[in-house]
Protein backbone atom coordinates (compact mmCIF):
# COMPACT_ATOMS: atom_id res chain seq x y z
CA UNK A 1 0.00 0.00 0.00
CA UNK A 2 0.92 3.18 -0.61
CA UNK A 3 -0.35 6.77 0.84
CA UNK A 4 -0.32 9.83 -1.68
CA UNK A 5 -1.08 13.54 -0.89
CA UNK A 6 -3.50 14.66 -3.43
CA UNK A 7 -4.40 18.20 -4.65
CA UNK A 8 -7.69 18.87 -6.31
CA UNK A 9 -6.78 21.96 -8.87
CA UNK A 10 -10.14 23.16 -9.28
CA UNK A 11 -11.04 23.82 -5.30
CA UNK A 12 -7.42 23.17 -4.19
CA UNK A 13 -8.64 21.40 -0.89
CA UNK A 14 -5.72 18.59 -0.42
CA UNK A 15 -6.22 15.07 0.94
CA UNK A 16 -4.51 12.08 1.33
CA UNK A 17 -5.38 8.39 -0.54
CA UNK A 18 -4.39 5.11 -0.37
CA UNK A 19 -3.39 2.97 -3.53
CA UNK A 20 -2.53 -0.53 -3.53
CA UNK A 21 0.49 0.45 -5.83
CA UNK A 22 2.21 3.43 -7.29
CA UNK A 23 0.64 2.02 -11.06
CA UNK A 24 -3.17 1.66 -9.49
CA UNK A 25 -2.52 4.93 -9.09
CA UNK A 26 -1.82 6.03 -12.31
CA UNK A 27 -4.18 3.43 -13.91
CA UNK A 28 -6.93 5.16 -12.00
CA UNK A 29 -5.66 8.88 -13.28
CA UNK A 30 -5.26 7.62 -16.55
CA UNK A 31 -8.86 6.43 -16.70
CA UNK A 32 -9.85 9.63 -14.62
CA UNK A 33 -11.98 7.27 -11.88
CA UNK A 34 -9.87 9.96 -9.21
CA UNK A 35 -12.16 12.55 -7.84
CA UNK A 36 -11.82 15.23 -5.04
CA UNK A 37 -14.10 14.35 -2.58
CA UNK A 38 -15.06 18.08 -2.31
CA UNK A 39 -16.42 19.46 -5.37
CA UNK A 40 -16.07 16.18 -7.64
CA UNK A 41 -13.52 17.34 -10.27
CA UNK A 42 -11.36 14.80 -11.86
CA UNK A 43 -8.88 17.00 -12.02
CA UNK A 44 -6.93 15.67 -9.16
CA UNK A 45 -3.05 15.71 -9.07
CA UNK A 46 -0.23 14.09 -6.66
CA UNK A 47 1.69 16.65 -4.40
CA UNK A 48 4.94 16.12 -3.05
CA UNK A 49 5.05 14.01 0.60
CA UNK A 50 8.05 13.84 3.06
CA UNK A 51 9.13 9.96 3.44
CA UNK A 52 7.96 7.90 6.42
CA UNK A 53 10.51 6.64 8.43
CA UNK A 54 10.05 4.80 11.58
CA UNK A 55 11.30 4.82 14.83
CA UNK A 56 10.27 3.49 18.52
CA UNK A 57 8.15 6.67 19.19
CA UNK A 58 6.23 6.23 15.62
CA UNK A 59 5.31 2.60 16.81
CA UNK A 60 3.55 4.46 19.31
CA UNK A 61 2.03 6.56 17.22
CA UNK A 62 1.41 3.89 14.40
CA UNK A 63 -0.42 1.87 17.67
CA UNK A 64 -2.30 5.16 17.93
CA UNK A 65 -3.24 5.52 14.52
CA UNK A 66 -4.63 1.60 14.35
CA UNK A 67 -6.92 2.35 17.08
CA UNK A 68 -8.10 5.86 14.96
CA UNK A 69 -8.38 4.05 12.02
CA UNK A 70 -10.27 0.75 13.64
CA UNK A 71 -12.57 3.85 15.00
CA UNK A 72 -13.49 5.71 11.92
CA UNK A 73 -13.93 2.29 10.02
CA UNK A 74 -16.26 1.28 12.40
CA UNK A 75 -18.05 4.69 12.26
CA UNK A 76 -18.18 4.15 8.53
CA UNK A 77 -19.60 0.74 8.78
CA UNK A 78 -22.29 2.16 11.23
CA UNK A 79 -23.32 5.22 8.35
CA UNK A 80 -22.85 2.09 6.07
CA UNK A 81 -25.60 0.17 8.26
CA UNK A 82 -27.83 3.10 8.76
CA UNK A 83 -28.01 3.79 4.61
CA UNK A 84 -29.10 0.43 3.93
CA UNK A 85 -31.43 0.29 6.18
CA UNK A 86 -33.45 3.73 5.11
CA UNK A 87 -31.76 4.22 1.38
CA UNK A 88 -32.49 2.35 -1.91
CA UNK A 89 -29.94 1.50 -3.42
CA UNK A 90 -29.72 1.86 -7.44
CA UNK A 91 -26.92 0.53 -8.15
CA UNK A 92 -25.11 2.17 -11.70
CA UNK A 93 -28.51 3.66 -12.24
CA UNK A 94 -27.88 6.02 -9.49
CA UNK A 95 -27.34 9.80 -11.91
CA UNK A 96 -30.53 8.47 -13.76
CA UNK A 97 -32.50 7.99 -10.50
CA UNK A 98 -31.28 11.41 -8.59
CA UNK A 99 -32.51 13.06 -12.09
CA UNK A 100 -35.67 11.26 -12.26
CA UNK A 101 -36.64 12.41 -8.22
CA UNK A 102 -35.36 16.14 -8.72
CA UNK A 103 -37.28 16.59 -11.99
CA UNK A 104 -40.05 15.07 -9.81
CA UNK A 105 -40.65 11.98 -12.24
CA UNK A 106 -40.70 9.90 -9.54
CA UNK A 107 -42.33 10.24 -6.33
CA UNK A 108 -39.86 8.39 -4.28
CA UNK A 109 -40.63 8.35 0.11
CA UNK A 110 -36.87 7.35 0.41
CA UNK A 111 -33.55 8.66 -0.41
CA UNK A 112 -31.45 6.87 -2.82
CA UNK A 113 -27.69 5.47 -2.95
CA UNK A 114 -25.51 3.51 -5.64
CA UNK A 115 -22.89 4.36 -8.06
CA UNK A 116 -21.90 6.90 -9.74
CA UNK A 117 -18.71 7.91 -12.29
CA UNK A 118 -16.85 11.17 -11.23
CA UNK A 119 -18.07 12.67 -14.93
CA UNK A 120 -21.88 11.84 -13.81
CA UNK A 121 -21.55 13.87 -10.45
CA UNK A 122 -20.21 16.42 -12.10
CA UNK A 123 -23.17 16.24 -14.58
CA UNK A 124 -25.64 16.18 -11.87
CA UNK A 125 -24.15 18.99 -9.78
CA UNK A 126 -24.00 21.17 -13.11
CA UNK A 127 -27.88 20.58 -13.37
CA UNK A 128 -28.14 21.57 -9.32
CA UNK A 129 -28.25 18.02 -8.07
CA UNK A 130 -27.17 17.76 -4.90
CA UNK A 131 -25.33 14.40 -4.05
CA UNK A 132 -22.22 13.31 -1.72
CA UNK A 133 -19.53 10.63 -1.61
CA UNK A 134 -19.55 8.66 1.16
CA UNK A 135 -16.40 5.86 1.64
CA UNK A 136 -18.14 2.50 0.70
CA UNK A 137 -16.34 -1.10 2.04
CA UNK A 138 -17.38 -3.89 0.57
CA UNK A 139 -18.85 -6.28 3.36
CA UNK A 140 -16.61 -9.36 2.06
CA UNK A 141 -14.04 -6.27 3.53
CA UNK A 142 -15.93 -5.74 6.51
Amino acid sequence: MIKYKLICKACTISFDSWFSSSKEYEKLKKFKHLNCHNCHSINVEKTLMAPSVVNSKDKIVSISKDKKTLKIRNKIKEYQKFIKKNFNYVGDNFASEARSIHYNEKKNTKGIYGDATAEELSELKDEGIETEVIPWFNDKEN
